[in-house]
């Protein structure tokens, strides 16, 4: 089976950093992009980053570029999220998510499996 399991979350206060893993099993790692997803209490869920594979590109929001850094390990069939300058905007419940295909041209498109998020609270 398919499946992702993020990990990392957790309370940090604004300016602080986090590093979020998604690891992934079940499937042939090597062959699909993997995105990171967050919502909000409220808000609908919204893409982070995605990166593809071989890390031939990588994707960003507006919001968290030039904070956010997505990257990943083949080896260890694991993503990771690095992130910095923490705002308390960037309080959701993070997810990662795999791409059917090798690429995430649209961010938002194209992901057919989803882990169990972790939650980030940035304390202000």
């Amino acid at each position: 089976d398919v499946q992702l399991q993020a990990s990392g979350g957790g309370l940090v206060q604004a300016g602080g950093s986090l590093r979020l893993s998604c690891v992934a099993s079940g499937f042939t790692f090597d062959d699909h992009a993997i995105g990171w997803f967050r919502q909000a209490p409220g808000k609908e869920r919204e893409g982070v980053s995605c990166i593809s594979t071989g890390s031939l590109n990588t994707y960003y929001a507006d919001s968290v570029k030039g904070r956010f850094t997505s990257s990943r390990d083949n080896a260890d069939n694991t993503v990771y999220l690095q992130m910095n300058s923490l705002k308390p905007d960037d309080t959701a419940v993070y997810y990662c998510a795999r791409y059917k295909s090798s690429h995430c041209l649209i961010l938002t498109d194209g992901m057919d499996y989803w882990g169990k998020g972790t939650l980030v609270t940035v304390s202000s």
